[in-house]
């Protein structure tokens, strides 16, 4: 938790009363948490429409087993390996949360990845829905290597679109292996896109910035440029802002491709007492995979 905005080292572990489940609730106690850039501009107070509370619990996102059912739930017992979007207290040994916003955690999946996966599955899903992402698409990715360009890049080639990622060469190996076309990022972009002879449909940024000019000069027409980073770009160019809502079920369908290996991610991980170093490396933005928490 934290009790002031701030650099990483706000951060601090803290003995809190075990919360109980209410009706229509499950208790969770949580084995891997994942860390997201709004974790970090939550903490920075970048976030001014959410309702923080000194002291303040984190974390929008996990994976770990019921220990407690509330009255009226069905579908879940204590034992159960679950996962799913939560609300500032990811992080936290022990959680209660509506038993609607809970996925069953496949076997095949371990903890880590399942957490890694909440977010970056609804969002990517959700965003390419919104493009309404066809097999006849060449998809460019801004930020392909990251933990919602990769899983875009993955679902839109399995849904038979040709995708263009974009990254640093240090990345390009990795869009290869799921099937993009790696192009670097930079002001060359627009050059090394056209090089590839593949002329983009539509777009997906997840990293802000010149992006969406970019897109546009590329000849994407600008209802088809979405962007998850950069509001303010959005309206500049003409582009769309995709806000993907949480969705247990899309994230669901998400984890059953990954679960059969259809879908991977990389993570990097962070003992919980080393939370502040997660928060420092994604807010470094070269993390090396899909930040988690292991508790």
């Amino acid at each position: 938790m934290f009790d002031q905005f701030g650099p990483p080292s706000v951060l601090r572990l803290a003995d809190l009363p075990d919360p109980v489940p209410g009706p229509g609730q499950v208790r969770v106690r949580v084995r891997a948490a994942g860390v997201q850039p709004f974790d970090v501009a939550v903490r920075l107070g970048r976030m001014p429409w959410a309702k923080v509370s000194f002291p303040q619990t984190i974390g929008q996102e996990y994976a770990g087993v019921v220990d407690r059912v509330g009255e009226g739930v069905d579908g879940f017992v204590a034992g159960d390996a679950v996962l799913g979007s939560t609300m500032f207290n990811g992080a936290s040994e022990l959680i209660v949360v509506p038993a609607t916003d809970v996925v069953m955690k496949p076997e095949s999946l371990d903890f880590s990845t399942a957490a890694a996966l909440v977010a970056a599955s609804q969002t990517a899903s959700g965003s390419l829905r919104e493009l309404k992402i066809q097999e006849s698409d060449v998809l460019l990715v801004h930020g392909a290597a990251g933990s919602v360009g990769t899983v875009a890049t993955q679902l839109a080639r399995l849904a038979g679109a040709t995708v263009i990622g974009t990254a640093s060469p240090a990345n390009h190996e990795r869009l290869r292996e799921m099937g993009a076309i790696p192009v670097a990022y930079g002001p060359g972009l627009v050059d090394a896109v056209r090089a590839t002879g593949m002329r983009p449909t539509v777009a997906l940024d997840t990293a802000g910035g010149v992006a969406l000019a970019q897109s546009a000069e590329l000849g994407i027409p600008r209802d088809r440029i979405g962007t998850i980073a950069d509001d303010k770009a959005a309206a500049e160019v003409g582009a769309r802002v995709v806000r993907a809502g949480r969705d247990p079920k899309r994230l669901a369908e998400v984890i059953d491709l990954a679960a059969r290996g259809k879908v991977t991610i990389r993570v990097r991980t962070f003992p919980l007492d080393r939370i502040a170093d997660a928060h420092a490396a994604v807010e470094s933005r070269h993390s090396g995979g899909k930040v988690v928490v292991i508790l």
